[in-house]
């Protein structure tokens, strides 16, 4: 789970998988750049630049994404990327990435995380839906507030909260019965 804010991202690519890349990344407060030679009017990018990739757009990104349909170009950019140790993901193309998204969900502050390695997104997807339908629920990000709230109440009367029994306070939170 990486903190985005201000970020320099690059994607590369214009179409519907850059578009919710995109999102995401804005989403998530990074200042994104998309660079292709088509590019949807719905990409909402801090910058857009309509033309080919070059090898030094990857340049002091903190990130990079490839979404396009074009097996050279991905190849192109995983391979700028890794000359200038810059993690880039490639869509749906392990063998050029560095990193890979997980399937997430969201409960409030919870965030759950599923990943198959690249193997499947379809399964993890799948298992994050099984768990946010399942488990993440107004309940748990209510429990999420509670417990950041007493931490911070905690941290500002000068105590730690490694002695607090956090299990029991959690099952309370929880409990079925109330």
């Amino acid at each position: 789970m990486l903190d985005l804010a201000g970020a320099d991202v690059l994607v590369v690519g214009g179409g519907a998988v850059a578009a919710r890349k995109v999102a995401g990344l804005v989403q998530a407060g990074a200042r994104v750049t998309v660079i292709a030679p088509t590019v949807r009017d719905d990409i909402a990018a801090e910058r857009v630049e309509r033309r080919p990739f070059a090898v030094g757009d990857v340049a002091g990104r903190t990130l990079v994404f490839t979404c396009t349909d074009d097996p050279a170009v991905n190849a192109a950019v995983a391979a700028a990327c890794r000359a200038a140790n810059v993690w880039v993901n490639s869509a749906d193309d392990p063998a050029n990435c560095t990193f890979a998204l997980p399937a997430v969900a969201r409960a409030g502050r919870i965030v759950v995380a599923v990943g198959s390695g690249g193997a499947s997104p379809a399964l993890a997807q799948h298992v994050r839906d099984r768990v946010a339908g399942e488990i993440l629920d107004e309940r748990i990000a209510a429990a999420a507030e509670a417990l950041a709230a007493e931490r911070d109440a905690i941290h500002a009367a000068g105590g730690s909260t490694e002695g607090v029994d956090w299990a029991a306070r959690l099952a309370a939170l929880l409990r079925d019965d109330v």
